[in-house]
C-alpha cells in the first residue's frame, strides 16, 4: 500500500500550498464579490459557508482529488452496507442502520440486523408510552418523574448533549440528570435532588464491565434498596447493554434490558436504546424526526459529488489545515446556549476516533491525523480563548455554529438573537480580514493620543487575519436538525479516517488505562500489598496511603 504523503495527488497538494501560502484572503474577497456564494452549500435546514477559507477552486478540485485516490467512494459504500471497516475489531460500523427509514434489510453472519433493531425500537416507543402513560411506576406506586442515566463515555455525552439541545420538545415534565464520573460528590449531589419512590436508573454500559458506570449503579442500587426493599430492582432499573446476562447477573429483570450491538461504537450509539433518555424526554416522534434528520444527511453523503457533499468538504478541509498548514487544534464554536455539551461530544468524536498513530497496514503514521478539539459558547469564547485565535502564534482553524430559533420570550427575542448573530459574524469576519499596522494607526490618530505613541501601539492593535473558519447555520434548532448536525460530523470523521488510513472505531489506547487500573486499585485498598508491586512509583503510592489513613 502506498503511504499517503506518497501519492502524487497528496504531493499536488503539497504544492499548491506552497503557491498560495502568502495569499490573503481579504484579497480574495475583494477580487471576487461572489466568493461568499460561491462557496455555500445547503442540505436540508443546514447551510454551511466555508468561503472563509484559505481555499481557490483549484484547492476543492485537488482535495477531491485526493478523496477519489483513496477510493472513498468504496469506503462510504463499505460503511453503508455493513462491511468489516472496523478493521482491528473485524467489525462492521452499523450506526446508520440504526436511522435508515428505508429499513433496508441488512445482514451481518447470517441475520438481518434491521429486524433485530426495528423490534429494539418498537420496545423503546412501548417502554417510553408506558412511562408518559404513568402505567409504569415505582414499588410504591408512584409515577416516574426523575430519570437518571448512569453511563459513560458515549453511554453518557450524547444523551447529554440532545437532552440539552432539544430541551424546548419536552413532551413531559421528566427531570432528566446524569451520572458519568465515580466521583462520589457529583452522585450524592444527585441523589439528595430525587424522590426514590419516582426515579428510574438507566444503566448504560455496552460491556457491562465499565468501573465508574457499575461503581455507581451499585452504590445506587444499595442506597435504593435501603429505602424501597429489594424489589427497588424491578420498577426503578434498566439496562441498555450488548452483554445482557451480565446485566441479569447484577439484578436486572431480563424484561427490563434494552439491546445494543458489538458493532455499534459507544460514541456512535446515541441512535440505540443509548438514547432513552431523549426518547423519555422529547417522546417517539420527536425522536423519530431526530433519526429522520440522520438519514436524510446520510443520503446526502451517499450520493452526493465531493465538491457538493457537506461531510467530505468539512474533512477535507480540516485534511487541508492538519497536514498542509501543520495545525494542531480546530475550535468548535456554537452561538447558542443549548449546543453548550456539543464540544465535549465532538471531543470524543474526533479524537477518541482518528487518534491515532498506526496505518491500517500496521506501520507508524509519518503524518498527523486528529487536531485538539476544543471550544465553548461563543460570547463566552470572546472574553476567554478567542484571543489566541486572533493573535496568537497558532493557526486554528474554527467552526462557527449559528442558529434561526426564535425564543419563547418575544419580547427580549430579537434583540438577544440578533446580538448573537452579529458576534458571531463579526468574529469570523475579524479573523479572515485581520486589522494592518496602517489601520491600526488611522484608527488611533482619530483619538486625543500623540502621533509617536499612536504608532507604538500601532503594532500592538495590527491583527493578521487570514484565520479560517467555516459558519454553519441551522434554520432552527430541531429534532430533525440536531440529528443532522449530529450525522454530519460522525461522517466527517469518517472521511478524516479513510484519507489518513486509520479505524476510527477502535480506542486500544484507552483500553490500556482500563487494563492496569485493577492492579493500582488493589494497591491503594490493600494494605497489605507491597507498593513496589504497583505500576505507580513507590513514593506516589505510599504518600496516597498516608494520606487516607491506610499506611
Amino acid at each position: 500500500m502506498i503511504n499517503r504523503i506518497d501519492l502524487k495527488e497528496w504531493q499536488a497538494l503539497v504544492n499548491h500550498q506552497h503557491h498560495i501560502a502568502n495569499h490573503h484572503m481579504r484579497d480574495w474577497f475583494t477580487e471576487d464579490p461572489e466568493r461568499s456564494s460561491r462557496y455555500t452549500l445547503e442540505c436540508g435546514e443546514i447551510l454551511l459557508d466555508y468561503s472563509r477559507n484559505r481555499i481557490t477552486h483549484d484547492t476543492i478540485a485537488l482535495l477531491c482529488n485526493l478523496a477519489h485516490a483513496v477510493q472513498l467512494t468504496h469506503q462510504i459504500e463499505a460503511l453503508f452496507t455493513g462491511q468489516p471497516v472496523n478493521r482491528t475489531e473485524d467489525r462492521p460500523a452499523l450506526h446508520t442502520v440504526l436511522r435508515n427509514q428505508n429499513h433496508t434489510a441488512l445482514y451481518v453472519k447470517g441475520e438481518n440486523i434491521t429486524l433485530q433493531i426495528k423490534k429494539s425500537q418498537e420496545k423503546i416507543g412501548d417502554f417510553v408510552n408506558q412511562v408518559h402513560a404513568h402505567k409504569w411506576t415505582g414499588v410504591t406506586g408512584k409515577p416516574i418523574s426523575h430519570i437518571v442515566s448512569i453511563g459513560i463515555g458515549g453511554s453518557h455525552l450524547g444523551p447529554m448533549m440532545c437532552t440539552h439541545a432539544l430541551q424546548e420538545y419536552a413532551v413531559t415534565d421528566l427531570n432528566i440528570h446524569y451520572i458519568s464520573s465515580v466521583d462520589d460528590t457529583h452522585l450524592n449531589e444527585i441523589l439528595q435532588k430525587i424522590d426514590p419512590e419516582a426515579t428510574l436508573f438507566i444503566i448504560s454500559s455496552k460491556s457491562f464491565l465499565t468501573i465508574e458506570t457499575l461503581t455507581n449503579a451499585q452504590t445506587i442500587l444499595t442506597w435504593m434498596q435501603s429505602k424501597l426493599g429489594n424489589d427497588a430492582l424491578k420498577r426503578h432499573f434498566i439496562a441498555v447493554t450488548a452483554a445482557p446476562e451480565k446485566a441479569i447477573q447484577f439484578g436486572v429483570p431480563e424484561e427490563n434490558i434494552f439491546p445494543l450491538w458489538t458493532s455499534i461504537g459507544g460514541r456512535y450509539s446515541i441512535w440505540s436504546a443509548i438514547g432513552l433518555p431523549l426518547v423519555l424526554l422529547i417522546g417517539n416522534k420527536n425522536f423519530s424526526d431526530f433519526l429522520r434528520g440522520a438519514h436524510a444527511m446520510d443520503e446526502h453523503f451517499r450520493q452526493a459529488d465531493f465538491a457538493e457533499n457537506m461531510p467530505v468538504l468539512l474533512a477535507m478541509l480540516s485534511i487541508w489545515y492538519t497536514n498542509f498548514f501543520d495545525c494542531k487544534a480546530h475550535a468548535i464554536v456554537p452561538y447558542t446556549h443549548r449546543l453548550k455539551y456539543f464540544i465535549p461530544y465532538l471531543q470524543q468524536a474526533e479524537m477518541e476516533s482518528n487518534g491515532k498513530s498506526m496505518g491500517l497496514n500496521g506501520h507508524k503514521l509519518n503524518y498527523a491525523t486528529s487536531p485538539v478539539i476544543f471550544g465553548g459558547e461563543g460570547c463566552d469564547g470572546q472574553h476567554a480563548y478567542h484571543q489566541l485565535l486572533h493573535q496568537g502564534q497558532h493557526l486554528i482553524p474554527v467552526d462557527f455554529i449559528l442558529t434561526g430559533n426564535l425564543s419563547s420570550n418575544h419580547s427580549l427575542h430579537h434583540q438577544h438573537q440578533n446580538i448573537l448573530i452579529a458576534s458571531c459574524l463579526s468574529q469570523a469576519q475579524a479573523l479572515m480580514q485581520g486589522k494592518t499596522y496602517h489601520e491600526a494607526y488611522a484608527n488611533l490618530l482619530a483619538t486625543p493620543l500623540s502621533p509617536s505613541l499612536c504608532a507604538e501601539l500601532a503594532h500592538h492593535q495590527m491583527v493578521p487575519g487570514n484565520k479560517p473558519s467555516n459558519i454553519l447555520f441551522l434554520q432552527r434548532i430541531s429534532p430533525k436538525n440536531i440529528g443532522a448536525l449530529i450525522a454530519l460530523y460522525e461522517h466527517k470523521v469518517f472521511v478524516q479516517s479513510v484519507i489518513w488510513n486509520i479505524n476510527p472505531f477502535d480506542q486500544w489506547g484507552v483500553e490500556l488505562g482500563k487494563q492496569l487500573l485493577p492492579n493500582i486499585l488493589q494497591c491503594i485498598q490493600d494494605t497489605g500489598k507491597r507498593e513496589n508491586t504497583c505500576s505507580i512509583p513507590v513514593e506516589l503510592i505510599h504518600h496516597i496511603k498516608n494520606v487516607k489513613g491506610q499506611a
